[in-house]
């Protein structure tokens, strides 16, 4: 009796394991080449983790992934010239989802440059997150934690970058006013109805310089619809130095933006 019981414990173990493994597999199957990855990415129980790591030692054998660094993997891209370790920004993705989900996003000059904003690359990234800190030196990538305004997800990541470039617009290396100006205009622009009314709603939790120059950005495209909060929620004695006048933006003298 006791035999026939520890065969069934067995076999549900080992049903499990090939359960977990060929959850990895399909995952890993479905990232493109040239994509690192890490644990958080994985959508996987943190108890399976084990599990998971005695399947990825196996990818790794058979050269479908490589290693990167503790817990952090990637897809290699084969070219003519041999396999491509990914890029910065591929490099520190697995660092910014957990569970499977995302809470963090790349931020400051790094990303700005990706903008067009300036055209100078940081040697440390600044990584956002909500609840998490998240500081990364592996090789010639370092990045160190910065704490986002709002939770993060992959709808909303892109929008916090773009507010972020906002609040940080006097600090961004040989920025060009017009230049930037005229960067805010065009990606506002494009944005549909919703999400120009999700950036107005996180713009609030924004200090009130970037609501006041989204306000001023929202008005010279004439999409003031929602820009009533981003005025409401403005002190009318505070003045906003920018080196904005009207002639780089107009209406920004009444958002009080000099």
């Amino acid at each position: 009796m006791i035999k026939k019981l520890d065969i069934r414990i067995d076999l549900r173990y080992t049903c499990q394991m090939t359960s977990i493994s060929d959850q990895v597999n399909q995952q890993i199957q479905g990232l493109p080449e040239d994509t690192s990855f890490g644990y958080g990415q994985l959508a996987l129980a943190k108890q399976d983790y084990q599990t998971a790591a005695k399947a990825l030692e196996r990818l790794q054998k058979k050269g479908v992934i490589k290693k990167l660094s503790k817990g952090i993997f990637y897809k290699p891209k084969k070219t003519i010239f041999g396999e491509k370790k990914p890029g910065e920004e591929q490099l520190l993705k697995p660092y910014l989802y957990q569970n499977g989900k995302r809470t963090a996003y790349i931020t400051g000059d790094y990303l700005y440059n990706q903008l067009g904003l300036t055209t100078q690359v940081p040697a440390v990234m600044k990584i956002a997150s909500r609840n998490r800190r998240i500081f990364v030196n592996t090789g010639s990538v370092k990045a160190t934690a910065v704490k986002s305004y709002v939770e993060v997800t992959d709808d909303n990541y892109q929008l916090l970058g773009f507010l972020d470039a906002m609040k940080d617009l006097k600090q961004i290396p040989d920025v060009d006013m017009g230049n930037a100006l005229a960067i805010f205009k065009d990606r506002v622009g494009q944005i549909n109805p919703l999400q120009r009314q999700a950036m107005i709603d996180y713009a609030l939790a924004y200090p009130p310089r970037v609501r006041a120059l989204l306000g001023a950005v929202l008005t010279a495209l004439n999409q003031q619809q929602g820009t009533k909060k981003l005025w409401d929620s403005l002190n009318p004695l505070t003045k906003f130095d920018l080196g904005i006048d009207n002639n780089l933006l107009p209406d920004a003298s009444d958002w009080n933006i000099q």
